[in-house]
């Protein structure tokens, strides 16, 4: 199994969270380490927790962004459609 799939598999619970928990746990677990009181493997063990709630994140961010549309108008100012979310437009 690949580091990826076995970290994947040892944070299950990530999976299910919420976005705003998922950040929530992540910020603590980057505070901690920031702070250094945390020993060797222990340290580890949340920074692979982390990375999980990282990509986990990430996921639901681009799933949310995906969903978002941006009202497009005709040359009267009036609505015509919409059309996907470009964040560089």
């Amino acid at each position: 199994m690949s580091p990826v799939k076995a970290a994947a598999a040892k944070f299950a619970d990530v999976k299910e969270m919420p976005f705003e928990r998922a950040l929530k746990e992540l910020e603590q677990i980057v505070g901690r380490l920031e702070r250094g009181d945390v020993e060797l493997e222990e340290s580890i063990s949340i920074y692979e927790r982390g990375e999980a709630l990282k990509e986990h994140c990430d996921r639901l961010l681009k799933a949310a962004e995906a969903k978002v549309e941006r009202l497009t108008f005709g040359a009267d100012g009036a609505p015509k459609g919409t059309q996907p979310f470009d964040p560089e437009a």
